[in-house]
Formats: C-alpha cells, sequence, structure tokens
C-alpha cells in the first residue's frame, strides 16, 4: 500500500495530525465492529458496523489484540437508528462466511462485501480498531474502527485527486500542511516532508497567519454541513494558516448521498474562505456508492479557477521519491472532477453564480 508523494517540485513542508475523530466525544458513536472467527468476536468500533465472518482455517495472526465486542452489528444498528430521529426502523444486515461487510446508518439500506484470502493483521490501541487483510478483488485492504479507508487497487484514485487537484490549481505552491494522512506514503522519505504528530488544532493555533500555500485534509469520514467540525474553530484556524488566494482540499460526501447538502456546504465555505469555492468528485469502487467528492476552497486573494489546472504535470514522468508515475491523475481528469451530472450541476452553478 503506497501513497505517491505529490510531483509538484517545491514542496517542502508538510504536518500531518492525529485522526480527526479522536477530537470528538466519545459518546457520539454507538456502532461496533464485529469480526467473528469461529464464533468468537473479535475488535470493537464504535463509528461504523462491519463484519468479518472468518472459517476456522482463516486463523488471525497470532500476536494480535482481541477483545469481545460490546454488541452485534444488528444490535449496533438498531441502538443507532433508536436514537436518532431520521431512522425509525432497525437496520437488518447480512453477514456471509469469509467475506468482510461494511455497512453504517449514514448510509442505509446497502453494504459493501469484498471477500477476504488472509487476514494480515488486527489490532486495537487506545483509541481505534484497526484491520488489514487481503482480498481476492483488491488486493491489501486496510479498515480503521469499522471504515474502510483504502485499498491497494483504487486507492489512487483517491490520493491522486484530493493531492493533485489544489495543488496543480495555484502556481508553484512550496508550503504545504496535510492533516490526517495515514501512515502508508512513500512520501513520508521525501526529504522536503516536516512530519508533525500532534492534534490538529493545536498545530494550526502555533503557525503564523498566511503560512501554507495548500492545507489537504484527509478526514476520516466525508465533511458535511453539520459536521461536528463546523462547531469547533478549526476552518477558521485553516483559513488563518493560509495565504492569500491560498487553497484548501477536503474530502466531501458522495453526490449520491442525501447526507450531502452541496447549497450549504458552498454557502458555508464561501463565508469562511471568501474565495472560490467548487465541489469535485472520482471514482473509488471500494467506497460507499463508488464515487467521493472533494470540497475545494480558495481564500480571499488572487483568484482561482479549480477546473483548469495552471500547474500541470507529465502523467509519464514520476517525481520526487515516487517509484513509478501517477496512475489515476492527469490534466483531462482534474478538469472532468468538476463535470456533474445535471441534478448536481443546476444546486452548484446556481450558488457559483451568486
Amino acid at each position: 500500500m503506497e501513497r505517491r508523494s505529490t510531483s509538484t517540485s517545491g514542496i517542502i513542508s508538510a504536518a500531518f495530525s492525529k485522526d480527526l475523530h479522536l477530537k470528538f466525544p466519545k459518546e457520539d458513536g454507538v456502532f461496533h465492529l464485529q469480526v467473528s472467527n469461529n464464533g468468537n468476536n473479535i475488535g470493537e468500533n464504535r463509528l461504523f458496523s462491519s463484519s468479518v465472518l472468518l472459517p476456522a482455517a482463516m486463523a488471525v495472526p497470532a500476536g494480535t489484540e482481541t477483545n469481545t465486542a460490546k454488541t452485534t452489528c444488528k444490535e449496533a444498528a438498531k441502538a443507532a437508528a433508536d436514537d436518532d430521529d431520521d431512522h425509525h426502523h432497525s437496520i437488518v444486515h447480512p453477514e456471509i462466511s469469509g467475506w468482510f461487510s461494511e455497512h453504517c446508518p449514514i448510509w442505509p439500506g446497502q453494504a459493501h462485501f469484498l471477500k477476504v484470502e488472509k487476514m494480515l493483521f488486527q489490532g486495537k490501541s487506545e483509541y481505534q480498531s484497526m484491520m488489514v487483510f487481503q482480498s481476492q478483488a483488491y488486493g491489501k485492504v486496510f479498515v480503521l474502527d469499522g471504515a474502510l479507508q483504502l485499498t491497494e487497487k483504487d486507492e489512487c484514485a483517491y490520493q491522486e485527486m484530493i493531492t493533485h487537484l489544489p495543488l496543480c490549481s495555484i502556481p508553484n505552491p512550496k508550503k504545504v500542511y496535510k492533516e490526517f494522512f495515514p501512515d502508508i506514503a512513500v512520501g513520508y522519505e521525501d526529504s522536503r516532508v516536516t512530519l508533525h504528530v500532534k492534534d490538529g488544532n493545536a498545530f494550526l493555533k502555533s503557525v503564523p497567519g498566511g503560512t501554507y500555500d495548500a492545507i489537504i485534509v484527509d478526514a476520516f469520514e466525508p465533511i458535511r454541513s453539520d459536521d461536528e467540525l463546523h462547531r469547533t474553530p478549526f476552518f477558521g484556524l485553516v483559513a488563518k494558516a493560509l495565504r492569500p488566494g491560498g487553497v484548501l482540499c477536503i474530502q466531501a460526501e458522495s453526490i449520491w448521498f442525501q447526507s450531502l447538502n452541496i447549497e450549504q456546504l458552498l454557502s458555508k465555505y464561501h463565508q469562511i474562505f471568501k474565495g472560490s469555492v467548487r465541489y469535485a468528485w472520482t471514482i473509488v469502487p471500494a467506497y460507499p456508492s463508488g464515487v467521493i467528492g472533494f470540497l475545494l476552497c480558495s481564500k480571499e486573494g488572487p483568484s482561482v479557477e479549480f477546473k483548469y489546472p495552471i500547474n500541470p504535470i507529465d502523467p509519464n514522468e514520476t517525481h520526487g521519491v515516487a517509484k513509478t508515475p501517477l496512475k489515476f491523475y492527469n490534466s483531462e481528469m482534474h478538469s472532468a472532477a468538476f463535470c456533474l451530472p445535471s441534478f448536481a450541476k443546476k444546486v452548484i452553478d446556481s450558488k457559483v453564480s451568486e
């Protein structure tokens, strides 16, 4: 599992943080991870419901941490539904031996299954449950707190787009702050990278205003208009840390889910950053609905037109410490990411024109 470094040669600084959800109240999460090996539950999760039913022959590697889950996925989903005014019925999830399934009441009525060939790692830190397994169709798969984070097969579609959409939209970016970046990046080997493992809010408070050309937030969950982060000073700190004309890119919800209110997001972020605000998307087959969105914002100052890259890269060349060229991103994919279906385009165009 390799995350390729950005191709922009001028980047000299980057920073990373602990996971976003650690800052939220623990009582917000009511779902639990059930990993069953021959009927014995292993591991625990408070954000998503997911399950892996392992055949007897598929033993969990020695030395991994094991805990008894507090509740089954079905019970967790029912508890979430009972506690949520928007859900008035329990969601029953199927389980298939030898398969990983991801399901969450945020995206009701569906579950995503991956066939497990081998369990590679399972453990639980003070804060998180982690799992890595070899899948039949997607290569190695990393699961954090029950939520699928990435797969070897399609991680390039997400990582390359969340990085290059903002960085290729501004001239000569030199200082970049990337938050919530999982520790799988080959970019850590780049001499231009400075690693900070600390609370993101505290770090942003410590940097002088106008420090960064770009800030990329790789959050645990897609940002929504009612997100917990909007009740904190986080985005105000982001805006302060950006130079005039600097850009933010953050993961946003899929256009296929009702939990995405594009109009509210565009309005909210325009008020904060005072510059351009655009929604883009990319195809990630392993994610719920098969697509994921990005919200790109520029701080008041030099105009930024996100749709057309002004800092293009050669897709056939390798850059920095990357061992291979980019697999997904190119200038055509960059512009295409801002082309939206009619139902979303009408909403966005009306807000952009205001």
